[in-house]
């Protein structure tokens, strides 16, 4: 595996090449990142990595910098794996050698909900990052897991609209063996929180149930789940029922017209904050 730190060594080391895949990352790397490389391999020829914690979608009272930045394991991670051809990782400078004044602004109504309505530059930040990043590597396909849903929505619509080459393959999300998605915060969990970390999965998987079951009133199970998961210490931000292709609230119709859906909830359980999300595809 070839580490390269500058975007010209990057440049270099993939000349002529037209079957990349992509797999952007902010390191800490885990079973899931490897899992979505281990797919990028199947779907393009060279795969490329990167790690680079991203400045610009961390919000001034956000984790930034105490986000764990565990290189040299990583790149031990990678090598003993052997599905990544080269890894590029740039520091700050070389990725913003000038105030970032050009950004990316996605679109009102996909951008500044859920997500975007607690944390308000995280996907302008993202999606001018991710840009950046393919302008950088040019791949044909990039892989993204499906633990950030919105996040992956923004950029497969980021691709549509710029006409970028760049075809956006989406891995599920991984889990733990007792449903917890698997995430780099979680090493911010307690003990004692870790315990209670998966009831955000199962509060998901009842609200799932609950509408597979014929439960209309949404409102009723979102509260319900944010109640469930308040009571026992965590503070929620959002659990919600959304649809799938725009993530905006179905209605009672689309319900009865078994309208593609997807529960996404995010809260705060000590000092880390967990994002989880299950599809319901209606019967």
């Amino acid at each position: 595996m070839k580490v390269v730190h500058t975007i010209q060594e990057l440049r270099d080391q993939l000349q002529g090449q037209l079957r990349i895949a992509f797999v952007p990352t902010m390191g800490n790397l885990h079973d899931a990142h490897l899992a979505l490389m281990r797919m990028a391999r199947q779907y393009g020829d060279p795969v490329v990595a990167s790690i680079f914690v991203n400045p610009l979608q961390f919000g001034p009272n956000e984790d930034f910098e105490r986000y764990p930045r565990t290189l040299e394991r990583d790149i031990e991670k990678l090598e003993a794996a052997r599905d990544v051809y080269v890894l590029f990782a740039p520091t700050e400078q070389e990725m913003y050698p000038e105030p970032q004044n050009f950004r990316v602004q996605p679109p009102t109504g996909l951008g500044n909900i859920l997500e975007g309505a607690v944390r308000p530059d995280f996907f302008q930040g993202v999606s001018t990052v991710v840009l950046k990043l393919f302008s950088c590597v040019q791949p044909r396909v990039a892989v993204f897991g499906k633990k950030d849903y919105q996040q992956l929505m923004i950029i497969r619509q980021m691709c549509r609209q710029f006409q970028l080459p760049v075809e956006i393959l989406a891995h599920e999300t991984v889990r733990e063996e007792d449903g917890l998605a698997i995430s780099s915060r979680n090493r911010f969990l307690s003990a004692q929180e870790r315990v209670l970390a998966p009831q955000m999965y199962q509060q998901l998987c009842l609200m799932r149930d609950q509408l597979l079951a014929g439960e209309q009133d949404l409102a009723k199970i979102e509260q319900q789940a944010s109640a469930q998961l308040n009571a026992t210490g965590w503070q929620v931000d959002y659990m919600s029922v959304r649809r799938q292709r725009d993530l905006l609230p179905p209605t009672v119709q689309e319900l009865e017209q078994h309208e593609p859906l997807v529960v996404l909830g995010a809260a705060h359980l000590g000092g880390a904050r967990l994002i989880d999300n299950l599809e319901v595809f209606m019967e």
